[in-house]
């Protein structure tokens, strides 16, 4: 960017008035990368790598002005960035031009330029009037947009002299309190627009008066969209709700295009140091609450934006960094400003951050380059549905439960009800097109004791997306004629000696390479293998550490279950080539120290006999569950975690990776979220019309079910996921009627 006379006229005299005469560096001077960084970058998180570092630009002086408190970062043009200052004492308002680019040295950055902001009139604004925070580069850097968290305001300046040409209208009750409900330094420390510059966004630090934190410290926020034309008019258009981590503010956004953004969140406690997440947010379908006059009354999850991390600073390698101050990490520093920077092979994104030092002693100017995947929405494909009440041959069942009505439904029931799936594989071996299904549900209606006249089956099904519906095509039933099961089971004294709900738990499924079925139950824990026709061919198989349920045939009179109900093998993979299982406890064992384990275990088929390797994976908190598992390839495996909650109590329902190979330093499991199912995109109305009542349909769909238990990889990056209904308690879809049983199919971009 060329200096005109009348910048170096204005950087000149606002210089003078505030006495600073350093000597200045030779323009253009690049700083020089500090050692010790990762070259080829050093992993933070499955999405997030540290290039490098660098911190050439703290305490160091340009034309005669400290640069320092520089807290917000946008590119003009490729390896040319903007950096704009808060509010550094009575120092001028400012915005300096930084080359900046990342190599094999690490960080390149250094100074080219410097443009005082002013008045339309030409006299400066300096800390005491505004508070620089928010900064959005416009045609190249002609102009620019800056968010001043002093009133709040959004100016635009000419960058060629640096004087004020237009501002931003800002809703009156983002006004700094009297004037609104903004509490001073926490309003408008986020700007940032879209490619095209058709939208900005703006979003506050902390939350307004009416807003507040909820019970656990978490800021209730407010992003401001504006919709308007580069170098033209913006307007405010609407106002989405964001919900922060406890005791963190929102000091950053980045806009990707189609609703979807990049925000940072940062904190700091005096004696530990900073915070600094990095968060994925989406906006789909995310609705307008300018109305809404406290967000505190905001119950709906869906209300808000969705968000998951892609990178915690702290998790990044020091790499050789120091601090002049307590840090949980060395790196991590005062970080407020971010931006996106080249395009780096395999998919992947530089991202920039800046951190603010205030003007302090103790704290560092430090630029950071991060390689980052940001990874396409998720997206509904397809959707079916099987009628709750989709009654099946058999006998009436449900005799032994309560005739109250529930959602509607009266027990007994005319035959056998399909009370959602619990496991779901193909049909016929190797086939990933979904097309024909082999599911199955679990026990009946949740316990031995009002199970005995469910009869345990798998159902072949044939979804049919064009019409939303379900076919159902016949089945296999479970029995056990020649008296495998050594326990006494409730169709014992029958020639086919058929399984019912009262005598296992049947919750995951799989087939192995002769062509057998393999059951993990819940009562036993047991593994129950069967013929391809459902007939058992041995004894069930408990597991050898001695983990029992309080439901288990085997346990002694007086013995202590080591598992809790309901906690068995609800999840189970099987490796390609069909010899070696894993199943997964769905719950904690009762005296892990460590309640967020679930334990994977490897049975070899071959052998007929599990192995003595299992692995340790964490969720997420001690009270989500393993709904169910499968392998990806080699060794990772697609995994549901879940809350028990529905309808509008959802709030985890996700898909995560793992890799059986990637142990920890820590002896647990790496993961990654690649789906959070009550947040999917649905841009073709696959999920539309809605059905009266109907709740999480449209352009955001959401999965609020009580328990999604099915998992299953189709080809390329599609997932087939399906619900157990639970009959007819669970009414998660529609209040009063109970849940049909749900079949979707969701693309998953970079999933493989």
């Amino acid at each position: 960017m060329r200096t005109t006379s009348r910048k170096a006229r204005a950087v000149a005299s606002a210089a003078a008035a505030i006495s600073l005469l350093a000597a200045t560096p030779a323009l253009g001077a690049p700083g020089h990368p500090t050692p010790g960084h990762p070259g080829t970058g050093a992993s933070c998180a499955p999405d997030a790598s540290l290039l490098g570092f660098s911190d050439a630009l703290d305490k160091t002086t340009f034309r005669g002005t400290p640069v320092a408190g520089l807290s917000a970062l946008s590119f003009a043009r490729p390896g040319r960035a903007l950096a704009l200052v808060d509010n550094i004492g009575t120092t001028p308002a400012r915005v300096y031009e930084l080359g900046l680019d990342t190599g094999r040295r690490g960080v390149d950055v250094g100074v080219r330029d410097v443009t005082v902001l002013t008045r339309p009139d030409g006299t400066p604004y300096t800390g005491a009037d505004f508070d620089g925070e928010g900064l959005v580069a416009e045609r190249g850097g002609d102009t620019v947009l800056a968010g001043s968290e002093r009133e709040p305001s959004i100016r635009r300046f000419r960058l060629s002299d640096g004087r004020e040409i237009g501002s931003l209208p800002v809703p009156a009750r983002f006004q700094v309190t009297p004037a609104g409900e903004a509490a001073v330094n926490q309003t408008f420390e986020a700007l940032t627009a879209t490619g095209d510059h058709r939208v900005l966004y703006a979003g506050m630090e902390g939350p307004l008066a009416a807003d507040g934190r909820d019970a656990e410290g978490r800021g209730r926020q407010r992003i401001i969209r504006y919709d308007g034309r580069e170098g033209g008019a913006y307007a405010p258009t609407a106002q989405y709700a964001y919900r922060t981590d406890p005791n963190l503010g929102l000091v950053e956004l980045i806009a990707l295009g189609d609703d979807q953004l990049l925000s940072v969140e940062r904190g700091f406690t005096t004696g530990v140091g900073n915070t600094v997440r990095v968060y994925r947010v989406s906006a789909t379908g995310a609705p307008d609450v300018s109305a809404v006059e406290s967000l505190s009354t905001t119950t709906d999850p869906r209300s808000w934006l969705g968000k998951e991390l892609l990178v915690d600073i702290a998790d990044c390698p020091p790499s050789g960094a120091t601090t002049k101050q307590p840090q949980p990490n060395p790196l991590l520093d005062n970080i407020e400003g971010a931006a996106l920077g080249r395009d780096l092979p395999g998919g992947r994104r530089e991202l920039y951050l800046i951190s603010d030092d205030n003007g302090s002693a103790t704290q560092t100017t430090r630029v950071y380059a991060l390689s980052v995947k940001l990874r396409p929405e998720v997206t509904l494909r397809d959707r079916a549905l099987l009628s709750a009440t989709a009654y099946q041959p058999g006998p009436v069942s449900g005799t032994q439960l309560a005739t109250t009505p529930v959602n509607g439904i009266t027990a007994p029931f005319p035959g056998q009800p399909i009370p959602g799936f619990s496991a779901v594989i193909p049909a016929q071996p190797g086939d990933r097109s979904g097309r024909r299904l082999l599911a199955m549900p679990d026990n009946g209606f949740g316990a031995k004791t009002n199970s005995a006249d469910f009869l345990l089956r798998a159902y072949e099904i044939e979804p049919d997306y064009q019409r939303h519906g379900v076919t159902v095509r016949g089945h296999i039933g479970f029995r056990d004629p020649d008296r495998r099961v050594p326990f006494p089971i409730v169709n014992g004294d029958t020639r086919d000696r058929l399984l019912t709900g009262a005598d296992f738990d049947i919750e995951s499924l799989a087939r192995d390479a002769r062509g057998d079925l393999w059951i993990g139950d819940e009562f036993g824990p047991y593994l129950v293998r069967t013929d391809r026709t459902g007939k058992v061919l041995q004894a069930p198989i408990p597991l050898p550490d001695g983990t029992k349920s309080p439901q288990s045939p085997d346990l002694a009179p007086g013995e202590t279950p080591t598992l809790r109900a309901s906690n068995g093998f609800e999840a189970m993979a099987t490796s390609a080539d069909g010899w070696t299982l894993y199943p997964i406890l769905e719950g904690a064992q009762v005296n892990d120290p460590d309640q967020r384990r679930r334990v994977v275990y490897e049975f070899d088929v071959r052998h007929n006999r599990y192995t003595d390797r299992t692995w340790s994976f964490r969720v997420d908190d001690p009270s989500l569950l393993v709904g169910d598992a499968a392998v990806l390839d080699g060794h990772r495996l697609l995994l549901i975690e879940r809350d028990n909650g529905m309808g509008p109590q959802s709030i985890v329902k996700r898909l995560v990776v793992t890799d059986l190979d990637e142990v920890g330093a820590d002896g647990y499991l790496p993961r990654r979220t690649v789906v959070d199912l009550m947040r999917v995109a649905d841009p073709k109305g696959v999920s539309t019309p809605a059905r009266p009542g109907e709740y999480g349909v449209g352009p955001l769909f959401s999965f609020p079910l009580q328990s999604v238990e099915s998992v299953l990889p189709l080809g390329g990056d599609r997932v087939l996921v399906a619900n157990d209904n639970n009959f007819p308690g669970n009414d998660g879809r529609i209040p009063g009627r109970p849940d049909d049983t749900e079949l979707i199919v969701i693309d998953v971009p970079g999933l493989r």
